[in-house]
């Protein structure tokens, strides 16, 4: 078995697109549809995607739902939070060691939580 793509809510498609696009703008992740209610990435057998919720009512964060992006190093932690904070996110954990590893915290645009950790 194995995991292969998670989708995330959006309100506001265009933002949050624009907020995708530039916080994986340098990573292995290339966009592959941009169309209707959802925006999808993929990478090496794993897809990543926003939509508006097919039901028409308002996207909302999961309470204790997050995902963790793995990244080569503690500069890269580093870069990816302080580059979502500039493209909007809120703060919910500055760049630290957290058993064992460096990890950072942030909500996006949508109040979805990211964990960047290496």
């Amino acid at each position: 078995m194995k995991i292969n793509y998670v989708t995330i809510g959006t309100n506001d498609r265009k933002a949050a697109e624009l907020f995708y696009d530039q916080l994986l703008s340098d990573s292995p992740f290339e966009k592959i549809y941009s169309e209707d209610r959802m925006t999808m990435w993929v990478n090496d057998g794993f897809m990543f995607a926003l939509a508006e919720p097919f039901d028409g009512n308002e996207a909302t964060v999961g309470n204790g739902s997050m995902f963790g992006i793995q990244v080569p190093g503690d500069a890269e932690v580093n870069r990816l939070y302080d580059l979502a904070l500039s493209l909007g996110a809120t703060d919910e954990g500055e760049p630290r060691i957290r058993s064992e590893h460096q990890s950072a915290y942030v909500r996006d645009l949508d109040g979805n939580k990211l964990c960047f950790y290496a």
